[in-house]
């Protein structure tokens, strides 16, 4: 794990980082409905599966900007920007109807990430134990599945004032509207180094990858 520290009197957004974190320390989040049609087309035609295609897309993503790398190292106070983040998927128990963190590695070649991811999932399949440790996991975002609801909002609540800046996201079920296939995301991050744009660039670059991807 490599990182630099972010030097806060040059930080481009220091106006807005100093106000939410000393004025109005919140977070922020956005939800909206991304088209997948192609990706689930792709995923049929290639045999591969479309949540591990979405989850190696989602990180790709997240680690094009730095915006989107950043945290809060309370035991140093210095904020941080990682060299890269890694998604933190969820598997769940149909029998326990529990879930299992899956600390998966990101690798910019889809082959090794797909192959990796796979791997992941399959092996937690076998344990019922919940095994987080973010403590040995700093640079981990969280990329969560709610497999059982297309739904319409969310919402991911932190206390105020806690200044986790990695990004949590979500998806849902993707369902038909007019012939498209539309599948809600969540997105959210602390107000201190992300706003709107930043938020709403995410689901942008996510249909231009997913585009790319398809087109290959």
């Amino acid at each position: 794990m490599n990182y630099k520290v972010v030097d806060l009197d040059s930080y481009y957004r220091k106006g807005v980082y100093r106000h939410f974190t000393e004025d109005c320390k919140c977070s922020t989040s956005i939800t909206a409905r991304i088209d997948v049609t192609d990706l689930a087309a792709y995923s049929k035609a290639k045999g591969t599966k479309f949540y591990i295609n979405f989850l190696y897309l989602l990180s790709k993503v997240l680690n094009s900007r730095d915006d989107y790398k950043m945290n809060y190292l309370w035991q140093t106070n210095e904020v941080v920007c990682y060299d890269v983040i890694h998604p933190t998927q969820y598997i769940f128990h149909e029998d326990t109807e529990t879930c299992t963190p899956v600390y998966t590695t990101y690798y910019e070649d889809y082959e090794t990430f797909y192959a990796k991811a796979l791997e992941d999932v399959e092996k937690a399949k076998e344990t019922r134990e919940y095994g987080l440790d973010a403590a040995n996991h700093p640079n981990w975002f969280d990329a969560s599945f709610i497999s059982w609801l297309s739904y319409d909002s969310l919402n991911i609540e932190l206390p105020d004032g806690y200044l986790y800046y990695l990004p949590i996201v979500n998806w849902g079920k993707y369902r038909e509207e007019n012939g498209r296939l539309l599948m809600p995301v969540s997105v959210r991050m602390n107000h201190a180094i992300a706003d709107g744009f930043l938020i709403a660039n995410v689901f942008r670059l996510l249909e231009k990858e997913i585009s790319a991807f398809c087109a290959e």
